[in-house]
């Protein structure tokens, strides 16, 4: 396996303006998907009125919302960082998912699945010589 493989499935930046690190904004990423806070409670696995989005968030809705996030921003840089054709490929039906939208994996609580599809199509799409930049 290449270096380049290894790393291939973070984002080279932040298309969709989540933020990164302390600057992370979960509630643009619920936003983003138009997901619901029953939506939220069943992916993070918390009691429904537990779902925030501030400093007192639980730790399971920032790590999941991070990795969904991640995922989002490696689709939106697919897409030349087109925010509008990044979220209608979360919403279409898509026959490589079972005929799932992407963001109804994420509701059904299917986004390893989903992550894995996406690090297996972007391992096609990138060249075999890719190198990191330093």
């Amino acid at each position: 396996m290449s270096t380049a493989a290894l790393f291939s499935n973070l984002p080279k930046g932040d298309p969709l303006g989540f933020g990164l690190g302390a600057q992370f904004h979960p509630e643009k990423v619920k936003e983003f998907l138009n997901l619901r806070k029953e939506d939220v409670s069943r992916l993070a696995d918390v009691s429904i009125k537990s779902v925030r989005y501030d400093g007192s968030a639980p730790a399971a809705v920032l790590e999941r919302f991070e990795e969904i996030a991640v995922a989002c921003n490696r689709v939106a840089e697919a897409f030349g960082g087109d925010a509008v054709k990044t979220a209608l490929w979360f919403r279409t039906k898509n026959p490589m998912l079972g005929d799932v939208s992407p963001r109804d994996m994420i509701r059904m609580r299917r986004f390893d699945h989903l992550r894995r599809f996406l690090i297996g199509a972007i391992a096609e799409r990138a060249p075999a010589s890719v190198t990191l930049a330093n």
